[in-house]
């Protein structure tokens, strides 16, 4: 682990823009506490439409001289982003932990995604390229070139915040475009202003990125309704997701968006599976923070051969799982983000026993830690498998065959990961085609993100992807330019 010789990052009160940190204008606070414990971490006052439209203007500004600069010059920044973040590791970790409630297991398995994110984009300046294309007119070149999509509005989560926001304003930047960021208003910090102060440490020119902390009503529509970006990047629920997408299609300016929405992940586990590790894959894929990821598992689907064996181990070992204090090594379960959250999931285990599925395991809810909850009997039908649980719950569900275990896998309106266990990696990967998703992982769980692999989802799950190649056509616009190099006949 890096040791941190550097003074700690300071005044998160304070809102970026323009290169510049400066007191929200807005007269509503957002008060940021701890969702382990209730301390409150900082108060923000939040900012005004006329600061986010100060925040557009001076990255609309710096954009053109930004994408004028070399792939070494801009490399080089992300570059020394990399070394801020290991420097500042155990002050990063330490936010993730007491902002959104991450236990340290899942506090560090973020930092290294936000690391490797940021690696990964430090090579995209000397990757984007154009082509040249042939043509049907006698002495025509067709070039096609690679360019920046200029502002980028960004629009990230609470639940991965560090990694989720990094994902889109590293490779943006890299690219050549310049960023305007509303974070969630749960994780400002560390879904925002803590990048925001990694950046400015690093050089990054004044301008280029700006981080904007504002409630909905106020900056909400209009991030996304301004004439500045061409691009809306945003990750969360698919409600969300599609009033922006109506916003970015609807109004005045239309623009590119690039979604990341919910999910309803299969963990499907066949009759040829290992169990004790498939057991213990769910366990993991279903508890890591606490099930508040948009890939998390959410539908364990068991043939029916093996299934009550697999509840019994499974019930077995998810008991065994240390809930409570996030901060401490062996956490495995800590709290849920917030209050209307918690509220959230009591009202579905109320629901998924009035529908007729078995608790098999619960606990006493004290404040925002939620123990697991385990239901079996659980049917495709029921709210439990119909929608996203986002929290420590997990409906086990009986498959007659593995073709009926397919049929309800697919039975949803989202398709972003999915995850089987099988002995035989043929049949699996047979099986793993047959998933309407974007991702789906063979003996391993769906809780999978590498930052040279596409990372997005079918249906419900949004548009677009993100990470490697894939998330260069997202943040670039393609420009066709023909040159005639000799006089052309025209017919008249």
């Amino acid at each position: 682990m890096s040791t941190n010789t550097t003074s700690a990052y300071s005044d998160f009160h304070l809102q970026f823009i323009a290169g510049e940190w400066q007191t929200g204008k807005d007269g509503s606070t957002n008060t940021n506490t701890n969702p382990y414990n209730g301390d409150t971490l900082v108060e923000i006052q939040q900012a005004t439409k006329d600061q986010l439209n100060e925040a557009y203007d001076a990255a609309t500004q710096a954009q053109e001289a930004w994408a004028k600069q070399t792939p070494a010059e801009r490399s080089a920044v992300l570059y020394k982003v990399v070394n801020i973040l290991d420097q500042r590791q155990e002050e990063i970790v330490d936010w993730l932990i007491k902002e959104s409630g991450s236990t340290r297991i899942k506090a560090m398995v973020e930092f290294g995604a936000t690391r490797a994110i940021t690696l990964e984009a430090a090579t995209f300046p000397n990757r984007v390229h154009g082509e040249i294309r042939p043509s049907n007119t006698p002495g025509k070149e067709n070039f096609i070139y690679r360019e920046p999509i200029g502002v980028v509005a960004v629009i990230s989560p609470w639940n991965f915040p560090l990694h989720l926001t990094q994902r889109s304003i590293a490779p943006a930047l890299a690219l050549g475009n310049a960023v305007v960021l509303k974070p969630a208003s749960d994780t400002p910090v560390t879904g925002g202003l803590l990048l925001a102060k990694v950046f400015e440490e690093a050089g990054l020119p004044k301008g280029l990125l700006n981080v904007v902390v504002g409630s909905g009503s106020e900056i909400g529509d209009a991030i996304v309704e301004h004439k500045s970006p061409s691009l809306v990047s945003f990750t969360g629920s698919t409600s969300v997701g599609k009033h922006i997408g109506e916003l970015a299609n609807g109004g005045e300016y239309i623009k590119q968006v690039a979604l990341e929405l919910g999910g309803n992940s299969p963990f499907v586990v066949l009759k040829d599976a290992d169990i004790e590790q498939a057991v213990k894959a769910a366990a993991f894929g279903k508890f890591l923070h606490q099930g508040q990821i948009c890939i998390a598992i959410n539908r364990v689907i068991v043939e029916d051969e093996i299934y009550d064996d697999f509840v019994e181990r499974f019930l077995a070992h998810v008991k065994t799982l240390n809930v409570g204090d996030p901060n401490k090594q062996d956490t495995a379960v800590g709290p849920i983000i917030n209050e209307k959250q918690v509220k959230s999931l009591k009202e579905k285990i109320a629901k998924a026993q009035e529908e007729g599925a078995k608790m098999i395991l619960s606990g006493e809810i004290e404040g925002q830690v939620v123990p697991p909850h385990i239901f079996t009997e659980v049917t495709r039908e029921m709210d439990l498998s119909r929608n996203e649980v986002f929290g420590p719950l997990v409906g086990i569900i009986r498959a007659k065959d593995e073709d009926d275990a397919l049929s309800i896998a697919n039975d949803s309106m989202y398709g972003l990961s999915s995850a089987v266990f099988t002995a035989d990696m043929q049949k699996g990967l047979r099986f793993a085609r047959g998933i309407r998703a974007g991702m789906t992982h063979i003996n391993d769980i769906s809780v999978n993100d590498e930052s040279n692999t596409p990372f997005g989802g079918e249906k419900n799950s949004g548009i677009g992807r993100f990470n490697g190649e894939w998330v260069l056509e997202e943040f670039t616009r393609t420009h066709w330019i023909s040159m005639q190099n000799e006089p052309r006949e025209y017919p008249f």
